[in-house]
Formats: C-alpha cells, structure tokens, sequence
C-alpha cells in the first residue's frame, strides 16, 4: 500500500496540484495533443464513412455484376466505326444462354444528347438496352412502367427516365405519358425510375434517359449491325466474380475466334475490382492524413516536453526541500512523468470530445453513415499517453538528478 500511495497516489496528487496552479499554461500546452488527437479519430472516421460510402455506391450498380468492354489490340479482329472491338447483342444472347454462371446479360449503347420538352432543356446521358439492365441494377419504376417485350423487339420510341431529368425538364408536373425531343426524334415518357445517387465513379446515376437498344441505335447512336458499347452481365446466385468472368471469357473468345496466345478484344471488370480500386485510393490517402495527423502530436509532445523543463527549472527549490525530507531519485522522477503523461491526457479526452462533434457535423454535411470508432479512440488516447512519457522523461531524469543542495540554495 506504501508503494501504492508513493508511485501513483501522490504523484498524481501533486500533478493535479501542478497543472490546477498553472491551469492557462496546462491548457495551452495540452492544445498541440488536441490537435494531434482530433485529427486522427477524424481520420479514421472519415476513412470509415468513405468506404461505406463508396461500397454503397459500388452495390448501386447492381447485385453481382460485372461488365464487359471492348479492349483495342494489335490483334483482335472486327472492329466498329470509332476503331474499338465489337460486341453485339448476340455476345450478350450467348452469354445468357451458354455461360453457367451468368444469369443475365444486357447490352448497352450509350451516348449523350440535348433533350427538350416545351421551353426546358438539357443535355443528358442517353442509355439504350434491354429489360434485364433493370433486373441487373435492381432498378425498379417508380411511377408508370417499362416497355414490353414487343416495344423491346420493334424498337418503340419510348423511355424511362432519372430523377434528375424528371427535376430539371418536368418540374413538379408528371412526366408519365409526355413526349420528349432528342435529336430529330420524339420519344414517349412511359416510366420514371426511382433515385439512385452518385455512382462510384461520382457521375450522377439519375441523370440518365434509358430506352430500348434498337431504339437507340436506328434513332441516336448508329452503329455496325448488332454492335454494342458494353454488356453489363449478373453471376448466378452467389457465384464468385472469377467464376463468372472465367465462363464470359470463355465464350467470348471462341465467338470472336481469337485462337490461342491472341489477347482479349475485350476486358470485364467486377464490382470486385472497382472496391480493390477504391480501398487502394483510400489507405494511400489515409496514410497520408494519419502521417500528417502524427506530425501533430510530435509537435504537441515537444511542447509538452518545453513547458515540463520550464516546470522543472521553476522548482528547482521545491524539488530540493521533496529531498532533503526523504524523496528519492525515483519518487521525483515519477511526480513529472505523472505531470506530463496528465497534460497528454487532458488534451487526449479534449481532441475526443472535439473529434466526436467534428465527426457527427463532417457526417450530416456529407451525408455519410460515420461515428468516431472506439479502437481509434483508444489508439489515440494511448499515443497521447504515450507521447507524455516519451517527452516527459528528460525533464523528469533531470529534476531527479538535481543535487538537493543545489536545489535548497536555488531562489
């Protein structure tokens, strides 16, 4: 209980009396851990927020999907008119049919075009495809209804459209069943689809008209017979993306009769790739904010250990009376490492507290999902103890070395 009472109790005693006699000092040497510590529960949190965010976003486009683009080589074959290999609806006919892994594919033609409706007028992103793009993205209609099979085989000049366009063209009026202009084309509204936010590449995903392929490509995007831009394709079940590109691949090559040792003309990617993508963007910048959040608490760790050699050098005659009544080397070397490791700590609670209400404002202004994480905060409140004894332990080794006699004689 003595050895209790001689390396805790009383050094912490003495701290607190410390730190309460010089309370303005205390707080603003504290302000550098604050800092340090905020910034890297902030971090952490954002970090966290934006990866739920972009996995969000990832998931938008669609529940197992994968999509297939043309790849230019030296060696692939047909090529269509802007010089890319070709894909065909056929491609994407035989995937669904041929491919055990693929449940659905869809092939798309997209372009952009300037679409007016009375004196409104915009220009928008212009999608061409099948029924199974919807089933695909899991993109239901919100108000009215999509085309039929029949619209989908004769190419009816209908369409659905995004929130955004319905905002920015309609306005509060009911776009269902009105006729918009693109190009020198009318084209009948029939359905509006529901909000489906920003994609992972941060393009806005409901500012999009979308129609039946061979719509698209009589009225607005010409193309080679059959020819598509992209096959967007979904796995069966719970099939592994690999699984599913295996089989695409596969069918694909022999359609395109590339024989062996021929590179693909065309690439498929997964929602897989697009999150390796993104978490590899994110640790390479939360590396970069953590880095510059530790700079902060060096900073405020060498600030803490200015003032405690100040602190020393200003009781020089208290730590020679401590002495001259018993203290050991040991018992004053405690007393200011408990000093500075409390310093580090009242800025450690204080940057949570001001990282917990910078959290909760940084995520209603973003409008992500974030909280300060406790692991983050208990890593940060260890780094500030940590940073107090790393730089309060040479002012402490030399308030314990004093000679008492000197420090008696000292004014």
């Amino acid at each position: 209980m003595n050895s209790l009472s001689r390396f805790l109790w009383t050094p912490i005693l003495l701290a607190l009396g410390s730190l309460r006699r010089n309370l303005l000092r205390a707080l603003l040497t504290a302000f550098g851990i604050l800092i340090g510590v905020a910034a890297v529960t902030i971090v952490v949190a954002l970090g966290e927020g934006a990866r739920e965010a972009i996995s969000g976003r990832i998931d938008s486009l669609g529940d197992n999907a994968l999509i297939v683009i043309p790849q230019d080589t030296a060696q692939s074959g047909v090529r269509d008119e802007a010089g890319l290999p070709a894909l065909t609806e056929d491609d994407g006919e035989a995937l669904a049919a041929e491919a055990p892994s693929v449940e659905r594919a869809a092939p798309m033609i997209s372009g952009f075009s300037q679409v007016v409706w009375r004196d409104a007028n915009r220009p928008t992103q212009i999608v061409g495809t099948t029924r199974d793009f919807f089933a695909i993205r899991g993109w239901k209609v919100e108000d009215g209804a999509l085309w039929g099979p029949s619209a989908e085989s004769v190419g009816d000049k209908v369409c659905v459209i995004g929130q955004t366009v319905r905002l920015e063209i309609f306005g509060t009026e009911n776009p269902v069943g009105e006729v918009l202009r693109m190009g020198r084309h009318a084209f009948r509204v029939i359905g509006v689809l529901p909000e489906k936010g920003q994609s992972p590449f941060g393009n806005d995903q409901d500012d999009i008209i979308v129609m039946p392929v061979r719509t698209m490509r009589a009225k607005l995007s010409p193309t080679r017979p059959g020819g598509v831009h992209r096959i967007l394709l979904q796995g069966v079940g719970k099939n592994p993306p690999s699984v599913v590109e295996r089989d695409a691949t596969a069918i694909l090559r022999q359609r395109h009769r590339l024989t062996e040792g021929v590179e693909n003309d065309f690439r498929i990617r997964s929602q897989e790739e697009f999150r390796q993508t993104q978490e590899g963007i994110l640790t390479v910048l939360r590396i970069l904010l953590l880095s510059i959040a530790a700079v902060s608490l060096v900073v405020g760790g060498i600030g803490v250990m200015n003032i405690m050699l100040v602190s020393v050098a200003e009781r020089t005659r208290e730590i020679g009376i401590r002495m001259a009544i018993g203290a050991r080397e040991a018992d004053i070397r405690v007393q200011f490492l408990a000093e500075a490791v409390l310093l580090s700590l009242v800025g450690g609670l204080l940057g949570a507290g001001l990282a917990a209400v910078a959290v909760r404002a940084l995520g209603n202004a973003l409008g992500w999902n974030m909280g300060v994480s406790p692991t983050a905060l208990a890593i940060a409140l260890g780094t500030s103890s940590v940073v107090g004894v790393v730089f309060g332990l040479v002012p402490a080794q030399r308030a314990a070395r004093l000679d008492p006699i000197f420090a008696l004689r000292r004014e």
